[in-house]
């Protein structure tokens, strides 16, 4: 690390200030909490990225200092591996400009990283479940001392630990004149139902009050928020709110979304074939 920065370096720190996944920002996001989308990547957004041979850009691959650390920016990611927790961010980012000059899509396989040079493409496997990912590493990220990467939304979505928010992870620098394209099923993360029987229904129980009047006003809210039906259902003198009924392959998306909502003791409830509740008008 050089003792005096560039003009350049000194470039590098306002960008990732005002544009890297972990750092907070006063009155620029429309968003105040980092949260999922409401809809699931389509297959096409699942595919991996396809490496190319991208020029690096020389303004943000240069040591830096940011809240009183310093970072040394590897000068080649070749042969580049590392081991440790991964996080993802979402719709607060949506939008706005990495630190690489880009344009943040949560719907694209990209991801932050504190050292590699931009932009680096990378293998992400989620070692929970073995899931892997092209990525390309287009923004600095995330600036908390226990977490490695931050992966775009479609990126978590894909490594299935969008419910857990981080999940350890290896991450491996890919040569691109090297890089064959692998056969990509049509949709990775969303099973079809198996032929021989209907998929199981869920739905979400958000909360449960003695208040109907509020339950029924938050459902009406969430219903408007998140386009899928609302329900109540009295037990014990309490109103509980029930989202859906749902396919098994989106409940858990959706209780991920409602969680990060605000909602965090949400969880799912098998439907039963009998199950008779309407939608609250």
């Amino acid at each position: 690390m050089n003792a005096v920065f560039t003009k350049s370096a000194i470039l590098l720190c306002a960008i990732t200030i005002s544009a890297c996944s972990s750092t907070p920002s006063s009155g620029r996001y429309s968003h105040k909490y980092d949260s999922a989308p409401s809809r699931v990547p389509t297959p096409d957004e699942l595919r991996d990225a396809v490496p190319s041979d991208d020029a690096i850009n020389p303004d943000v691959t240069r040591d830096y200092e940011l809240f009183g650390e310093f970072y040394d920016v590897l000068d080649s990611a070749k042969g580049f591996v590392q081991e440790g927790i991964a996080s993802w961010y979402g719709r607060k980012f949506h939008g706005h400009m990495t630190s690489n000059g880009e344009f943040y899509d949560m719907y694209s396989m990209t991801a932050a990283h504190k050292r590699l040079p931009l932009p680096t493409y990378v293998r992400v496997t989620n070692l929970n479940n073995q899931r892997s990912v092209v990525v390309r590493v287009n923004d600095r990220g995330p600036f908390h001392s226990d977490r490695v990467i931050d992966l775009s939304y479609v990126a978590a979505y894909k490594l299935d630990m969008l419910s857990t928010g981080t999940a350890p992870v290896r991450i491996e620098a890919i040569d691109p004149a090297a890089y064959e394209l692998a056969p990509q099923p049509s949709d990775l993360a969303i099973p079809a139902p198996a032929p021989d029987h209907e998929e199981a229904l869920f739905y979400i129980q958000v909360a449960a009050s003695s208040n109907l009047t509020k339950i029924r006003q938050l459902g009406k809210n969430l219903r408007q928020t998140f386009n899928i039906a609302a329900t109540t259902e009295q037990q014990n003198g309490l109103h509980k709110l029930l989202l859906g009924p749902i396919p098994a392959s989106r409940s858990q998306e959706l209780l991920q979304s409602i969680r990060v909502q605000g909602y965090p003791g949400a969880f799912r409830v098998p439907a039963q074939p009998a199950d008779v509740n309407s939608p609250e008008s």
